[in-house]
């Protein structure tokens, strides 16, 4: 992942900031990092892991 990664919040972040996430898609996968540490590690999720992720946390 290099630094001209294009980073999206999640759309359930409010617009004061707080306890977000952000994810960018590089390379097949889909990284995630603290926004408010975006210098600092970052988790990097094959596609399949990623959508797998996604169904089970929109079930609940």
């Amino acid at each position: 992942m290099n630094n001209g990664e294009s980073w999206r919040k999640s759309s359930y972040s409010g617009a004061e900031g707080g306890e977000c996430i952000e994810i960018a898609e590089a390379d097949g996968a889909v990284w995630v990092r603290d926004s408010k540490r975006p210098a600092e590690a970052k988790l990097s999720f094959g596609s399949e892991a990623w959508d797998g992720f996604i169904r089970m946390a929109a079930q609940g």
